[in-house]
This record gives C-alpha cells, structure tokens and sequence, in this order.
C-alpha cells in the first residue's frame, strides 16, 4: 500500500509540475517576445488590412498570456509599411511605447496618464516646427505652428485614443500623430483603430511600460 501511494503520488506531482509548466511553454513563442524586451503588457497587433487584428498579452513567471479575445482592427488605407513616413497612410511595423491617453471623453481609469482634450488641443504635425509630434495647447489660428499640416484632437476618433511612441526621437519628417483609437469602420491615416468597448478595456488594463507590437 505505501508503494502504491508512493506512486499515485509521483503521478499527482508529475501531472501537476506538467499544467504548470505546459502554459509557460505555450507562451514562450509569440511573435514578438523577442523584440519587446522587459515589457509585461503588449498590444499586438498583425493581420492586413481589414483582417487586422489586436490581441492583449501579459507577462506572467509562467510566460506569455494572451487575455483577450482577437479584436477587429483598421489600420492604414496603405496597410503596413516597415517605417512611418509623413504623408504616407501606412501603420509603421515594429514596436512602439504607450506612454499616455487622451480623449473627448472622460478618463476611463488605469494606469496611463489621462488627459481631456478639447478644441484647443492638436496633435503638432509640421516637421518644420520645435515641437513636432507632440501635444499642444492653443487656440485656433494663434498656433506657433503649421496648423494646415496639423491635427485637432476633439473629434470623433479620440473619443479615446493612446498615444504610439512613434518616432519618439521626432525626426522631421519621419511622421507623427500615431494613435490606438475608436474605429469608425473606414482604414486610418495609419493609427490603430478598434471599438470603443474594447478600448475602453485597454486603456483601464494598461500600465506605465506597455508596449504596441505591430506586424503585418
């Protein structure tokens, strides 16, 4: 009887230590767990054009979890591009910070800096300017910047939208104004855009360190 427990119980650990250790090795392997380096959060998003789609991933000592359903995604009228350009309708591959949100909309909650915009806000897109892609505050026509080139944020889509680290380091024209924001059906001028439900429930998940991940 003492041997026959011994081995029921060697059987117990060996299934145990095998559950615990066959999530850890299916999340090993997502596409991009080599290119996002200490991150615990990732927006990942691939697929082309309207097939694309983005999926929430954390960071657990097991692995990789995906903790969302796939979630229908528009990206640029040009699909992917390998980098973003200005003038160009395209979703820049690679991967990106996610260092803040904003919107017409109240905050949602999270762990993301929040801020409500408003007529007086803009996205600074003239690669001329000091402060390109960047976030200011003026009021129409008094701007220190190309507003014709340049993008008031109190519209439909920033309901509410997350600010990509695209071209973080500001090169001119190296493109700007890139966001996760609410879909409205139609491709983007290169944003990620999804539903506002789904949004809403990545930005209350996202914390400081979240990344975007984007592939075609």
């Amino acid at each position: 009887m003492r041997r026959t427990g011994s081995a029921l119980l060697s059987i117990v650990v060996a299934t145990t230590l095998a559950l615990l250790c066959a999530p850890h090795a299916v999340a090993q392997g997502p596409w991009f767990s080599s290119a996002v380096g200490s991150a615990s959060q990732v927006v990942a998003v691939h697929g082309s054009g309207s097939g694309s789609s983005v999926e929430a991933w954390q960071r657990s000592p097991l692995g990789w979890h995906r903790i969302s359903p796939s979630i229908p995604a528009q990206v640029g009228v040009d699909g992917f591009a390998p980098e973003a350009r200005d003038g160009v309708p395209a979703t820049p591959e690679g991967v990106y910070s996610l260092d803040a949100a904003f919107g017409t909309a109240a905050a949602p909650g999270g762990g993301l800096p929040y801020r409500v915009v408003g007529a007086d806000d803009w996205w600074d897109g003239d690669p001329q300017s000091a402060t390109y892609n960047t976030h200011q505050v003026c009021a129409p026509g008094s701007c220190g910047f190309d507003e014709s080139q340049s993008e008031q944020l109190a519209i439909p889509a920033y309901r509410y939208a997350v600010v990509m680290g695209v071209n973080a380091e500001r090169r001119p024209g190296g493109g700007g104004a890139f966001f996760l924001h609410v879909a409205n059906g139609q491709p983007t001028e290169g944003c990620v855009a999804v539903a506002e439900a789904p949004l809403v429930w990545l930005i209350r998940w996202l914390q400081p360190g979240a990344v975007i991940a984007i592939t075609r």
